[in-house]
């Protein structure tokens, strides 16, 4: 039952090439950075994992984080809601570059699609989206006089995402605003690698405080101060 591993490297060793990845995070809120890193370490010192796909909100900022491993050639494609953030440089570059493909979708969309793949739910209806380019080649019904839009769950070899307290048996809370898409990454995935600022014994949490109990995550490491995007990026920082 002890899912703690000693090091960020091994945390991500499993993750190999042409996996589909989601990355939590709402910005640099709950962004594992770390994990991400970690990541780009094995891949500049071996060549993989390459052709990923990752779902993320959006498309990373400056050149930490998700727009660093964009930057590294790593990411074949990226599923997301707002891929024009704050600098979005490094993508915008590889996308007009034809270097890396985008599936745009409704963040309430992309929410509702990974919760479904969590869920067993092979498809849903939303009205999001309907009569625009997004809804080209989806089934449409209609229901009490009203069109819908069928979209399709997603789901991820893994998921990486950020917590803030975390047990050995995997239970997980987060800071605040810092939740957003990582309790629904960590059911949609069929690995889920988590960072956690602190790692505390089994029974430690409150059960009434568990968002994320440990049956959904696979691999938990400790980063006691981990680092935030925007103070990164305001640093003018760039990794590797």
């Amino acid at each position: 039952m002890d899912k703690t591993v000693p090091s960020l490297a091994e945390a991500v060793a499993k993750i190999g090439d042409g996996a589909t990845v989601m990355i939590g995070g709402f910005g640099g809120s709950g962004a594992p950075i770390e994990l991400i890193h970690a990541l780009i370490d094995r891949f500049v010192q071996t060549g993989h994992p390459t052709n990923l796909t990752v779902v993320n909100n959006n498309a990373g900022n400056g050149h930490v984080g998700l727009a660093a491993l964009i930057e590294q050639g790593m990411v074949k494609k990226l599923i997301c809601s707002f891929p024009r953030s704050a600098d979005p440089k490094v993508f915008t570059e590889k996308y007009f570059a034809d270097e890396i493909e985008l599936e745009l979708v409704p963040q309430g969309t992309l929410a509702e699609r990974i919760r479904a793949g969590g869920a067993g739910i092979p498809a849903f209806y939303t009205p999001t989206a309907y009569g625009t380019d997004l809804a080209k080649g989806k089934k449409i019904e209609e229901f009490d006089g009203r069109s819908y839009v069928q979209e399709r769950w997603l789901k991820a070899d893994f998921a990486i995402v950020k917590g803030h307290v975390g047990d050995t048996h995997g239970n997980l809370t987060y800071n605040k605003a810092a939740r957003n898409f990582n309790p629904l990454m960590c059911m949609a995935a069929a690995h889920t690698i988590v960072q956690v600022s602190k790692l505390v014994t089994a029974g430690e949490i409150d059960p009434e405080n568990v968002i994320t109990p440990g049956i959904f995550v696979q691999a938990v490491v400790e980063v006691p101060e981990p680092q935030q995007e925007e103070v990164l990026n305001r640093a003018g920082a760039s990794y590797p």
